[in-house]
Parts: C-alpha cells; sequence; structure tokens
C-alpha cells in the first residue's frame, strides 16, 4: 500500500488551510475558537484570509487548528501512541476509525481549559526555576530562605543569643559611657613547670 493510500482516511487529505478554518469559523464562530487556542488571530478583527496568512508561516499554530478539527470538529477517537508526535495531517488514521458529530464546544469550557493549561504552566515553571543550576546552588538558597536573617550574626553559621541583644541594645543606648568588662583568665600552660623550678 502506497504512503499516500495510509493517509487517505485521514480527514484532513486533500483539505486546504483555508477550508479548515471556513469549516471551524462557521461552525463554532472565532469566539469559540479564541477561547480553546487562545490565539490573537481569531481576536483581534478576524477573518478567514488574516487567520490563514498566519497559520501558513506559524507551524505551532496551524497544527493545534489541525488538531482541533480532528478531534473535536471530526471527533476522531484519542489517537494513538504511535501517531502521537506525528504532524495532524501526516497521522495514519485507522480504516475503522470515522469522523463522528462534532463536539459541543462553549467559550465557558474553553476559558477553563485555558486557565487550567496556565496553571498547570506556572507550577512546571516554578518547579524548574527552583532546581536550575547545580545542585549546590540550589542547597544555598533553600537554606538561604529557610532561615530568617535576623536570627543570625553577621557571619555564617554564628547565632545570636539573648546577651548579644541585650549587649547591643545596652552600647546603643549609653554611647558616652565606657563599658567595663572584666579581663578574661590568661591561661598558661606552662605554670606547672615554671613552678616547679621555682621551688
Amino acid at each position: 500500500m502506497s504512503k499516500e493510500n495510509l493517509h487517505m482516511n485521514n480527514p484532513l487529505q486533500g483539505v486546504g488551510l483555508k477550508t479548515v478554518l471556513e469549516e471551524l469559523v462557521t461552525y463554532y464562530g472565532f469566539d469559540v475558537l479564541y477561547a480553546y487556542l487562545n490565539m490573537n488571530c481569531f481576536k483581534s478583527n478576524p477573518s478567514i484570509t488574516a487567520c490563514a496568512k498566519f497559520l501558513k508561516k506559524t507551524d505551532w499554530a496551524r497544527e493545534k487548528v489541525e488538531l482541533l478539527y480532528l478531534y473535536q470538529y471530526k471527533n476522531l477517537p484519542a489517537v494513538s501512541s504511535e501517531q502521537f508526535n506525528v504532524a495532524p495531517r501526516e497521522r495514519i488514521v485507522p480504516e475503522h476509525q470515522k469522523p463522528g458529530q462534532p463536539a459541543i464546544l462553549t467559550i465557558e469550557d474553553g476559558e477553563r481549559l485555558q486557565q487550567k493549561r496556565r496553571k498547570n504552566a506556572a507550577s512546571r515553571n516554578s518547579y524548574n526555576s527552583e532546581r536550575q543550576g547545580s545542585s549546590r546552588a540550589y542547597n544555598d538558597k533553600r537554606n538561604t530562605q529557610r532561615h530568617k536573617p535576623d536570627d543570625y550574626g553577621s557571619e555564617p553559621g554564628h547565632y545570636k543569643t539573648a546577651d548579644t541583644k541585650t549587649n547591643e541594645s545596652r552600647s546603643s543606648s549609653s554611647d558616652d559611657e565606657p563599658e567595663l568588662t572584666e579581663p578574661a583568665p590568661v591561661f598558661d600552660p606552662w605554670a606547672t613547670a615554671k613552678r616547679r623550678t621555682e621551688r
């Protein structure tokens, strides 16, 4: 069987882009197409000619329209895993699959679908941004966010204690008075040896 015959059951076979747009717009209207596809060509002064011009030079947009045509307007069953990454016009539709009645699409359903897509994209982007860079950089960022700066001193890993905070407030309140502190005792490791020699 030739390659052309394999694609004969595909509803897009032999159908031009302008015809696809005319059928979709006639049945659904520009508003529903914009709600589902989120393309400005269906919103800002939409026309078949302007949309066709945009879709001809934009592959990803054209494929989104053709997917809607196949699986919503022609209501074909979900695509097989083998054909999932194949362009809509190149997909092989089994002979037993026949187009059904167009699916009912509403603006409200389209808007809900777009909100769901935006939410999923935002969650993926936030996860990816947290994981960018090396694992060391990620851990440093996570540790910095986990601890409040107020709980630390100026040096990393140095906690401020209650005594330190009290001393700071005491020194700021009485700048004129010298702070009285007892000198730390000096430890002499040779003191025992000195005492022995003195005897």
